[in-house]
């Protein structure tokens, strides 16, 4: 038996695969993997307990039977791992401390981490759907999730073995731009991207196109020729569509380099226009698409909320009266791209829960319509998240009641975490706690998002988010640290020491260790529900259980007290990359 990177899945396979051919079982049994309660073991199956039930047979019989036809089999080596049969029929496996010093000794760094998670995804060719912003306009708070949740969700897959592209699906084609580009021409404002202030022009204009198309007839029906000249492919308006775009791609790419977002591609709406022809004739061809009020549309009759009969009604249009396409038409004809030009198995779509209703017509569309045309569809998962609130309960503003500025907010970030800094270490130069300070005000915005389950709201505190005790990114840095200064103070680079260490011995070491092997069954959950909440509790678990190990400086047991410190170092350091904070050797 190998030294298990992830031991319950590797029983519950192990589970799986003997009760195929155990009497009174079959290759549906589902073990129930779990974590078990400390004082039984680490590891707890359950599922004899509804198999029993059905079957009208003594649980604990059948757990016997399981656990002997385990055990003949030679493939769970007892000095390992110790199997028990509790109450009624619950199969414990407790790993004993000779597997958690083979384990320490295996994996040792980041790589070796990385290899043992590759199980999860390994061989999957995955498309991520992140920050995908809309052109034009200024990016707010509200544009934080997308980037932080997309980036933790893209790390942690590349980091399970998939095979990652991430697609950056701006917003850059639509009705909007006519009422831009008159208003461009109205004003006869020139654009420059390197100008700092050109996407707050672009707004201001947008907001004042769009104030005359409201009050005047005939400003409408030039917006709308605007718009059919550009779609047309008309020169000039080409021309100022493509100034549009670099400007806004411009102002966003300095929030990417702030955030570490470095999408593999930026293939927006516009890129779909001339394949959305393609959508509206198969939807149609296959009876899917049918004509109502003018726009093509598409009924999902055997969905409650989504069936004509429903009230509201809400069909899927995928070509509205006009006849210009929308999200609709180019996000079905961006799956297909994704599966020919890609080759994807699976899309990941990062986006506001408010979008919920759009994904599962999306969803339910194209898998009738891979079907109907015999394709293969991809596994297509919508990661939707929350709002961020502010401490009245209600959507984060300014006191004017504007979207506070992202650029803004990650500068008041560091700002803030500089004057924490400054205080805590006036000693250290200037540039060392201005680097610091940005690790640290950065980490603590993006940790204060990830550390909360994705789907709920949370309410946005600086002094929380900065503070040095309880789940924030100050207390992670900080512990990581720490473990760097013990190695510093003993005259070692980071984990040099380690070699041979003797066995584990005590409670908290052996507590420490399991904690450690824990990174596996967080990356677990974490990758499997794509919530990275699940690592962020895990990572500050294992930094208060660090807190309750005492390095001693005694030979007999220095080596192995070191390689404890140098593993919690190593899976704190990838953790919090996972999470895109870069961890600091000094604060």
């Amino acid at each position: 038996m190998e030294t298990w990177f992830n031991p319950a899945r590797e029983l519950d396979a192990l589970l799986r695969a003997t009760a195929a051919s155990t009497p009174g079982f079959d290759a549906a049994f589902n073990p129930e993997m779990r974590p078990a309660d400390p004082r039984f073991g680490d590891y707890q199956a359950n599922g004899i307990l509804p198999l029993a039930k059905a079957a009208k047979t003594n649980p604990r019989a059948l757990a016997t039977a399981l656990v002997e036809a385990l055990q003949k089999s030679g493939q769970l080596d007892e000095s390992l791992v110790v199997t028990t049969i509790a109450g009624p029929g619950f199969i414990n496996f407790t790993l004993t401390p000779k597997f958690l010093d083979a384990w320490l000794v295996r994996y040792a760094d980041e790589s070796a981490f990385r290899a043992g998670a590759a199980q999860l995804y390994h061989g999957k060719k995955v498309v991520i759907d992140y920050p995908s912003p809309n052109t034009a306009k200024q990016m707010h708070v509200g544009h934080l999730r997308p980037m932080v949740v997309g980036e933790a969700v893209a790390r942690l897959l590349q980091f399970c073995g998939a095979d990652l592209l991430r697609d950056n699906h701006l917003g850059d084609w639509g009705t909007n731009f006519g009422i831009l580009i008159l208003a461009i021409k109205r004003s006869h404002f020139l654009l420059d991207a390197k100008n700092e202030n050109a996407l707050e022009d672009l707004e201001r204009l947008y907001k004042e196109g769009s104030a005359l198309t409201k009050a005047d007839p005939a400003a409408l029906d030039a917006a709308r020729s605007e718009l059919a000249k550009l779609q047309g492919g008309d020169p000039e308006n080409t021309a100022l569509w493509e100034q549009i775009v670099a400007v806004s791609n411009a102002a966003c790419q300095e929030i990417y380099d702030t955030l570490g977002v470095h999408p593999d591609v930026t293939l927006g709406e516009s890129f779909y226009r001339d394949k959305v022809g393609q959508i509206y004739r198969e939807l149609t061809d296959c009876g899917m698409a049918e004509e109502s009020d003018g726009a093509l549309v598409v009924w999902h009759d055997d969905h409650p909320r989504f069936a004509r009969t429903a009230e509201p009604s809400q069909p899927f249009i995928i070509r509205k009266k006009d006849g210009s396409s929308n999200y609709a038409s180019t996000d079905l004809a961006t799956i297909l791209y994704r599966v020919e030009h890609f080759h994807a198995d699976e899309c990941v779509y990062v986006t506001d829960g408010r979008q919920q209703d759009h994904f599962q017509q999306l969803f339910l569309t194209a898998e009738k319509w891979f079907k109907a045309t015999g394709r293969k569809l991809p596994s297509l998962r919508h990661v939707w998240f929350g709002t961020i609130l502010g401490e009245d309960g209600k959507a984060i503003k300014t006191k004017s009641g504007d979207p506070i500025r992202l650029k803004a907010l990650l500068q008041e970030a560091t700002d803030r975490a500089f004057a924490v800094v400054s205080e805590k270490n006036p000693d250290l130069p200037e540039d060392e706690r201005r680097h610091i300070a940005r690790t640290v005000g950065i980490g603590a915005v993006r940790y204060a998002d990830l550390c909360q389950n994705r789907t709920l709201d949370y309410t946005f505190s600086w002094d929380k988010l900065l503070a040095f005790e309880g789940n924030t990114a100050p207390y992670l840095l900080y512990a990581v640290a720490r473990i760097h200064s013990i190695f510093r103070k003993a005259g070692l680079p980071f984990g040099a020491g380690t070699e041979n260490p003797s066995p584990l011995e005590t409670d908290t070491e052996i507590a420490l260790a399991k904690k450690l092997l824990g990174f596996s069954l967080a990356l677990d959950q974490a990758c499997t529900e794509l919530r990275p909440h699940f690592l962020c509790t895990y990572l500050f678990e294992l930094a208060g259980a660090y807190s309750s190990f005492n390095n001693v400086d005694d030979s007999a047991v220095r080596a192995r007290r070191l390689t404890l410190c140098a593993r919690t170092g190593t899976v704190l350091t990838a953790g919090l990359r996972l999470l895109g904070i870069e961890p600091l050797e000094r604060m």
